[in-house]
């Protein structure tokens, strides 16, 4: 066994339950038995009537003898592995999607909580773990059954700056104290912050709160998740929305906000379609240039406009001339390598000076160019940047981590190939809220065409 966590009454250890095979946390209290254990005897009951995916699982309780000779109580829970919502928040404001979803399940497991008669009474970011599968809310310690009076012992638990006012004067435990926590931590996440400057118990019982609450003032919040923090952190209970109505509200904010994105992901699909195009046009415009048209039309003949060509050689790919060169005025031999014309000063219908064309040479080598499936490495990369470059354009992200974002894929291209931290850098600044969704989206569908392009 090791310790992971400690709290005002009790130490959390890692350990292995030998008979089932699995690792699992087990909470001891911290004190001698007596009326101290009760608390840890509640927080089981509690935890165990209510079975949610975002709310610990509790094994089982006990009590033993510990080396000192003293009974102690513990209780056998589901072991998670995450960081607490509070070192989250130490870093900055949560981006909004990022703060409603936390927000969102921790108002589910209250409403689940609140539907069975338990009220959590300590809805803190320290009692909510970040984990790889979502948030999940912690620590049932001091929960009561709706309507139970606050003892002294909970009546002086909790955090400070969540308490809802009414818990002040010992009011019975009420679910609208749970809303009022969550509001606390919704206005944290999106501030960095709490509502109101007080953080000890004295401090809050002189405080004179009237008034509405603080308002929440973040850019490109949406006005249905500023108008719930303020009706949660309300005066009265009474006044607050119910935690199932919260979460409703904000599963319906973050499903608009998806659409939205989803929209824009469209657009950058179609830009990104655009531009490949674009580029594959500029390719074959300058590499026709260079090279010249198949069967020996050389560059000059091309972007000169020349009125006359040199006849075709072996090296051109078509057939040396079995006749002398026709004299001046007079038409060519057929680049194709065909029957030789009936020599004629008669007019035909074409100018003399005018090249024949060449049904099937051009159209094929332009066709196989622009219509291939297979995009090159230089073609996929240009795309990534040019992504980034309208991304910087219309603002979705920040100059400094584009720059960051094409360093890091020159790096892992020319570097082996390995793309994994290419893409952990984009989902990191996502994070971060420095690039938008939909901009998220197209870049990561197109360093999947990077992908290909290096593997061929």
């Amino acid at each position: 066994m090791e310790p992971i966590g400690r709290g005002g009454m009790s130490v959390v250890w890692r350990a292995f339950d030998q008979s089932l095979q699995r690792t699992v946390a087990v909470k001891v209290l911290d004190a001698d038995l007596g009326a101290d254990r009760e608390p840890i005897r509640r927080e089981a009951r509690a935890t165990a009537r209510l079975i949610h995916p975002d709310a610990i699982e509790v094994y089982d309780y006990g009590e033993t003898i510990t080396t000192q000779g003293r009974l102690a109580a513990y209780v056998v829970m589901r072991l998670l592995e995450g960081r607490p919502l509070a070192e989250r928040i130490a870093e900055g404001p949560l981006p909004w999607p990022e703060a409603a979803e936390v927000a969102r399940r921790v108002a589910t497991v209250l409403a689940a909580a609140h539907e069975r008669g338990i009220v959590h009474r300590d809805v803190t970011a320290e009692n909510v773990l970040l984990t790889s599968d979502g948030a999940k809310l912690l620590d049932f310690g001091i929960a009561a059954l709706a309507g139970e009076e606050d003892d002294e012992q909970a009546s002086e638990s909790g955090t400070p700056p969540y308490v809802a006012p009414e818990r002040l004067i010992r009011t019975g435990a009420h679910p609208a104290s749970d809303v009022y926590s969550l509001g606390v931590l919704l206005f944290e996440m999106l501030t960095g912050g709490t509502p109101y400057p007080e953080q000890t118990w004295e401090e809050i019982e002189q405080a004179q709160r009237e008034g509405p609450p603080p308002a929440v003032d973040v850019p490109g919040l949406p006005r249905e998740i500023a108008e719930l923090c303020r009706r949660c952190l309300a005066h009265g209970p009474r006044s607050r929305p119910r935690a199932q109505e919260a979460a409703a509200v904000l599963e319906k904010a973050l499903a608009r906000n998806q659409a939205k994105d989803r929209a824009g992901s469209h657009a950058w699909v179609a830009l990104a379609g655009s531009v490949a195009v674009a580029a594959l046009i500029a390719g074959v415009v300058f590499w026709l240039p260079a090279g010249g048209l198949p069967g020996g039309w050389p560059p000059s003949a091309v972007a000169s406009g020349s009125t006359s060509h040199p006849q075709p050689t072996a090296e051109s790919g078509s057939p040396a001339p079995t006749s002398p060169s026709p004299g001046p005025g007079v038409g060519s031999a057929p680049p194709t390598g065909g029957p030789e014309r009936e020599r004629s000063d008669e007019p035909t219908g074409r100018r003399a000076t005018e090249p024949e064309a060449t049904p099937e040479a051009t159209p094929t080598v332009l066709l196989e160019t622009v219509g291939s499936s297979e995009p090159t490495l230089d073609r996929s990369v240009r795309l990534f940047n040019a992504l980034l470059a309208k991304g910087e354009k219309t603002g979705e992200i920040r100059p400094d981590v584009a720059l960051d974002l094409r360093q890091v894929l020159a790096e892992s291209v020319c570097c082996g190939g390995d793309l994994a931290r290419v893409q952990q850098k984009i989902a990191t600044r996502y994070r971060e809220g420095a690039l938008s969704d939909r901009l998220r989206a197209a870049l990561n569908s197109q360093l999947l065409e990077v992908g290909r392009a290096l593997r061929r």
